[in-house]
């Protein structure tokens, strides 16, 4: 129903509010980038998010058309921007910074074609990190690619990711080798580019009938473009005498050739190919270049083939054209694209400082189609749904007749967990009512004691995922006991009802126990790395009544640590 007025309450095209479960696994993505940065000695800094508009013109090749240009207040024109990276050069131009290791994380803004359940968003988040300053060959640019393995592994992604190289001058070297007139090598560089996207006849055709290039040439262009691997493909470049001979060629390869022996004391080259069919449309690359692609990037199906056909029937189509502003979220032929790219450019500093260049080389990680594989992820495996907050533990009571509510006891309860560090949350009533007569088989361990209710309590940390509560009874409380027990147990387990701790203890108890679960979630993401939720390559899904069958089968997961006593502990 619209409200008055007329309007409909949502959000523009190509934007989107985060709830808290999302809002969670989105922090815990940036933690674990921010980490890694951190460890590579990143310095943090911030700009505005819109710049002078003749700041960002002409930076960006064919994607320009996709600046969101402010209306003119009678002021400056300005426009939103495009990139982390263009408004760090103006900032380290405008700055006189000779050298510096910089982060940022911040949203940036493009008028793209948008499909939000694949990250490909107007509004987004980009984590980048850059390296600025005159140093040695490749010395930088190793690390980076060492910075990216980082984050993917730390993210679980181990074995499903490809880090895609390739170097600007050798893409130049083929196009002059194969004949590519020098006004057309940028825009026939942005038609290679979508080799990833369409097959080679589209990518061919494109620069014939649409760029006008001789489609000789073009046929030489595809010979290479085509080709990837690692040093064996650079090895093969080298043997081509036209190429060798070529001097733009010969810079390239010294470059790559160096690159891969840095990488291989970084330990970092297991990922990484050598792709030259890789592009990157932006004006401003002046050396290496680097994209990271997953299973999960790729599109469902390619474009004109019989199951992007079969699932483009059915739903029916909107006669006319698609509008721009169309969310293709269900498109088969659209991926996620890919979740982090970057490389070096030595000369865009200068072009706004006008005095010597500092050399610059970058990395930036696309934060929402990161999240979107994530997401999908964790839907494809039952019970990892990601969680609204990052509540440790729930304080509740329990009582019978007379029951008073015992705020004051939970408040202290928290305040003890709080002082300790540990994410601790009651509800905000004085006396929690019940949500229904149902009783649970939760027992609280007294002699001769009541049985719990399934309260507005439980139902509070069942909803937020909460590992742990913990519950304040009368006679417990009496003798300097609480009880702890740990949510979503199996029946038969046998600390299923929980156990009793003394209140002095609690805190180390409690600590014990999460270290416990952040072991096994560890081992749980090494173990099962990035999966989508039709699988992957190779590899099934397991969900649902079988999921947990094998969950509940390891003795690593059923069974509580050896480490910690589950008997009832002694009141002091």
């Amino acid at each position: 129903m619209a409200p008055k007025g007329g309007f409909e309450l949502k959000t523009p095209k190509g934007t989107r509010d985060w709830d808290g479960k999302h809002m969670v696994l989105r922090e815990q993505i940036f933690d674990t980038i921010r980490e890694v940065f951190k460890r590579h000695g990143g310095v943090t800094i911030d700009t505005p998010v819109f710049e002078l508009k003749e700041i960002l013109a002409g930076k960006y090749g064919e994607d320009s058309k996709l600046i969101y240009d402010l209306a003119d207040q009678g002021g400056e024109l300005c426009s939103l921007r495009y990139d982390l990276t263009v408004p760090f050069a103006r900032f380290v131009a405008q700055k006189n910074i000779q050298q510096i290791k910089r982060y940022h994380i911040a949203k940036v803004y493009r008028r793209d074609q948008p499909a939000v359940s694949k990250g490909r968003m107007r509004e987004f988040y980009q984590c980048d990190f850059d390296i600025a300053g005159a140093f040695d060959p490749m010395l930088p640019d190793a690390e980076i690619i060492k910075i990216v393995s980082e984050v993917f592994e730390a993210l679980g992604w181990d074995g499903r990711y490809t880090i895609k190289t390739n170097h600007r001058k050798i893409l130049d070297g083929i196009f002059q080798v194969c004949g590519v007139p020098e006004d057309k090598i940028r825009t026939i560089s942005s038609a290679v580019d979508k080799l990833d996207k369409m097959p080679w006849a589209n990518v061919k055709n494109e620069m014939v009938n649409e760029k006008g290039l001789d489609e000789a040439v073009a046929d030489k262009i595809g010979v290479w473009v085509q080709l990837k691997g690692g040093k064996d493909l650079l090895e093969k470049l080298q043997q081509d005498e036209s190429l060798a001979a070529n001097e733009s060629m010969k810079q390239g390869m010294a470059d790559m050739q160096l690159l891969f022996d840095y990488l291989e004391c970084f330990d970092a080259t297991k990922a990484v190919s050598f792709d030259l069919s890789l592009a990157r449309g932006l004006d401003y690359y002046t050396g290496i270049i680097y994209e990271v692609v997953t299973e999960g990037s790729a599109p469902a199906a390619p474009a004109g083939s019989g199951a992007a056909a079969a699932k483009s029937k059915s739903k029916p189509k909107k006669k006319g054209k698609a509008s721009e502003d169309d969310d293709r979220s269900d498109d088969p032929t659209l991926g996620v694209g890919s979740v982090a790219a970057g490389g070096r450019y030595d000369n865009l500093v200068g072009m706004f400082s006008g005095k010597g260049q500092i050399p610059c080389v970058g990395i930036s990680f696309g934060v929402d189609r990161i999240f979107s594989i994530e997401a999908a992820r964790m839907a494809a495996e039952q019970g990892r749904e990601p969680r609204n907050n990052e509540t440790d533990v729930y304080v509740m009571a329990f009582g019978g007749k007379g029951f008073d509510g015992m705020v004051k006891d939970r408040m202290r309860i928290c305040n003890q967990l709080w002082s300790a560090g540990i994410k601790a949350e009651f509800l905000y009533k004085n006396k929690p009512k019940l949500q229904n007569r149902a009783w649970t088989p939760v027992r609280l361990a007294s002699p001769g004691t009541h049985t719990l209710t399934e309260a507005t309590e439980f139902k509070a940390a069942e909803n937020n995922g909460v590992p742990f509560a913990v519950i304040l009874g009368e006679e417990e409380l009496a003798n300097g006991q609480v009880k702890l027990k740990q949510m979503g147990l199996d029946d038969g387990h046998p600390e299923k009802e929980g156990i009793l701790v003394s209140i002095p203890n609690l805190v180390s108890e409690v600590d014990r126990r999460l270290e416990h679960l952040r072991k096994l979630e560890e081992m749980t993401v090494s173990a099962s790395g990035l999966r989508v939720v039709d699988g992957i390559k190779g590899e099934s899904v397991v969900t649902g009544d079988a999921g947990r069958a094998a969950a509940n089968a390891d003795p690593a997961v059923a069974e509580p640590p050896a480490a910690l006593d589950t008997k009832p502990e002694s009141a002091p």
